[in-house]
């Protein structure tokens, strides 16, 4: 069991990394390298003088983005280790484990760790004012288990019950509220960090519902394999 586990999570994290890290690669570091120019005082908006929306970037950096992608890669191979363990759960309870399935598991994986903390804590470009990091990290994860917990109910609790804690669990971190800052401000034009939330949030559903197929997948196919051997 482990050892398939393990099999389906190192290629189904790895396949969907590499494509969530080109991803970010392409729609998400120039977002985020023309951010920087406003943090370090290189650009300045709403200046004297109109200012190029299109500035001259660095190009690619074997080190830096090469890193960025093993980075990404390992990141997704260790959410892929607790999703397929959760499908091996979900299957010894009788529910089927495929690419198909999959695809909602990763649709699932994404509002976890993605859109329900993002509603109020959204991502952040370099430079704009923001809560202390400690007080966000400690809100962004008691959100992300609430989230993950509501969406195991709403898909195997099966009972009123069950979807009326997830609704619960789903709305009580927004209502308490996410940490914001004493003030507004920041260098950063507020398109860099409109076009840079819609691009992570893009990005992150389309790599986890690659991962959550990758996954159903993989699982579905060693377990094929199992049976063929034994």
């Amino acid at each position: 069991m482990f050892s398939r586990i393990l099999t389906s999570a190192l290629f189904a994290g790895a396949a969907a990394g590499l494509i969530a890290a080109l991803l970010q690669l392409v729609f998400v570091q120039p977002v985020l390298l023309h951010a920087e120019l406003y943090e370090s005082g290189e650009l300045v908006h709403f200046g004297g003088e109109a200012i190029s929306a299109h500035p001259e970037l660095p190009g690619f950096n074997a080190m830096r983005d090469g890193l960025s992608i093993v980075f990404t890669m390992l990141t997704y191979t260790g959410y892929a280790l607790v999703m397929v363990a959760l499908m091996s759960m979900a299957e010894r309870q009788g529910h089927a484990v495929n690419a198909r399935s999959g695809l909602l598991w990763g649709l699932a994986g994404f509002i976890t760790f993605h859109f329900a903390p993002g509603l109020s804590l959204a991502p952040e470009v370099p430079g704009v004012a923001a809560a202390d990091v400690a007080v966000r990290q400690i809100w962004w994860t008691a959100t992300v288990a609430a989230a993950g917990i509501a969406m195991w109910l709403i898909a195997f609790g099966g009972n009123l019950v069950s979807y009326l804690i997830a609704a619960a669990l789903l709305l009580a971190p927004h209502l308490i509220g996410a940490p914001e800052p004493d003030s507004f401000s920041g260098p950063v034009p507020t398109e860099i960090g409109a076009l840079f939330a819609a691009r992570a949030f893009g990005i992150g559903m389309a790599a986890w519902v690659l991962l959550g197929t990758f996954a159903g997948y993989f699982w579905q196919s060693e377990s094929a394999r199992a049976e063929a051997a034994a």
